[in-house]
């Protein structure tokens, strides 16, 4: 079968299964901004669906099937390259005539996969319609790249798997923070979520085999995003430094270090390939880092970053002694709910002086939030530790607004007239 009768086969189904059953996500679309709306994300993470739940949306408002183009190029029977790209749109010609383009919503999933895509969909947005909707499962091709050569005609936004108020809702939890007879069942979901993470098909599907799911998505990501994408020759190495980089994962972490140990190890790399390698894995979502406070920018970009890792349940996947890493599975949950108020992780830092603070939130320069995590502060050391931390970051920064968050514990602390609020997660999550 030729190239464009696979397209028009594909779209035509598309349509005749309108409209698709999706689950909600806290992710809405708009769909008349007349920019091109780009959806990015890891994969598996629901950008699909996003898309899918924006094609439902304009069912409801009247918006006819034959006027919708959705193509997936995630599809091993056809591989268009950028010469082939305009078969898609003489294939959805060729089936509606009479319809004119600039009526028609284009949602194009996955559409990293095609290269030099970029011009394409530049020519569609200016000579053929506004209403323009794309995916991709990789933040430098879609947030830096397309940057460049769509400029002024873009509106991204960034794809996490569940948040844990999303899972509460899918698993049809009641979120009433006030009510009593709630409490107990968030608290139990909570600590589910914690090692279970977010990803919708794992969430969705308890009963499979979730770690052998968890773990093909990551293989997946090493060597189809990873290695194939990025043409990645040196494998051990790149394996090693993951590995390394997840072991010390939401503490400073030394890529200098890390170079030195794989070189004992008898691994051959340059420093150079490890910044690639870190560099890469943040452009999959993969790792996110986070910056170091400091008011010299200076400073702050040349010291030691933090790592977080993408989801809870594909770490728990990777590690077999999770209740080893309980801390750092509670600390990572945190910053990805951070994260994902802070958008392209704008303005989230960590605090490092004589003594350590997880998370320093920043509005337009000024800090509004500083936020310890903490698993359980009933240990009266460990209290105080968290609390010295705190009032070390306020007075450095100005800045009151003090939180230590935990798994469960509430209460308020005052400390030379500065308040320090205590919070379980789940209740701060879900607020």
């Amino acid at each position: 079968m030729e190239k464009k009768e696979i397209i028009k086969e594909k779209i035509r189904q598309f349509q005749k299964d309108m409209p698709i059953h999706v689950f909600g996500r806290n992710c809405h679309l708009p769909l008349n901004s007349n920019k091109i709306i780009t959806t990015i994300g890891v994969r598996r993470s629901g950008k699909t669906s996003i898309l899918y739940d924006t094609v439902n949306q304009l069912l409801k408002q009247k918006v006819s099937p034959e006027k919708i183009l959705f193509f997936n190029f995630d599809d091993e029977r056809i591989h268009l390259d950028r010469h082939d790209l305009d078969l898609v749109l003489q294939a959805y010609r060729e089936m509606y005539p009479d319809i004119k383009m600039e009526n028609v919503f284009i949602f194009f999933d996955e559409i990293q996969m095609c290269n030099d895509w970029e011009q394409f969909v530049r020519r569609v947005y200016d000579s053929e319609t506004k209403n323009i909707f794309i995916s991709g499962s990789n933040s430098k091709l879609l947030a830096t790249d397309i940057a460049t050569s769509l400029r002024g005609r873009t509106m991204p936004f960034e794809v996490f798997p569940l948040s844990f108020q999303e899972f509460c809702n899918i698993k049809k939890i009641n979120i009433d923070i006030n009510y009593a007879p709630s409490k107990a069942k968030l608290i139990f979901s909570f600590n589910e979520f914690l090692y279970k993470g977010g990803f919708p098909e794992i969430v969705l599907s308890p009963n499979l085999n979730n770690i052998e799911i968890l773990q093909e998505y990551y293989y997946v990501m090493l060597y189809k995003d990873l290695i194939e994408r990025y043409r990645i020759s040196n494998i051990p190495a790149l394996k090693y430094f993951i590995r390394r980089v997840l072991a010390n994962l939401c503490k400073p972490t030394s890529i200098n270090k890390i170079y030195n140990e794989i070189k004992s190890a008898g691994i051959t790399v340059s420093k150079n390939s490890l910044y690639e390698f870190i560099e890469y894995t943040e452009s999959i979502f993969m790792f996110f880092k986070l910056l170091r406070f400091d008011k010299s920018f200076v400073k702050e970009t040349l010291t030691d970053k933090k790592y977080y890792f993408i989801d809870n349940g594909l770490y728990s996947a990777l590690h077999a002694n999770n209740s080893e890493n309980k801390g750092q599975l509670f600390e990572n949950s945190i910053f990805l709910w951070l994260r994902t108020k802070k958008y392209f992780q704008r303005g989230l830092h960590f605090y490092k002086g004589i003594k350590e603070c997880d998370f320093i939130l920043i509005d337009r320069q000024k800090p509004e939030e500083i936020i310890q995590v903490c698993f359980d502060v009933s240990e009266p050391e460990t209290l105080k530790r968290e609390i010295a931390g705190l009032m070390e970051a306020s007075d450095y920064l100005n800045c009151n607004n003090l939180k230590i968050i935990t798994f469960n514990s509430e209460e308020e602390i005052k400390i030379d007239k500065k308040i320090v609020k205590i919070v379980p997660a789940w209740k701060e999550m879900l607020s």
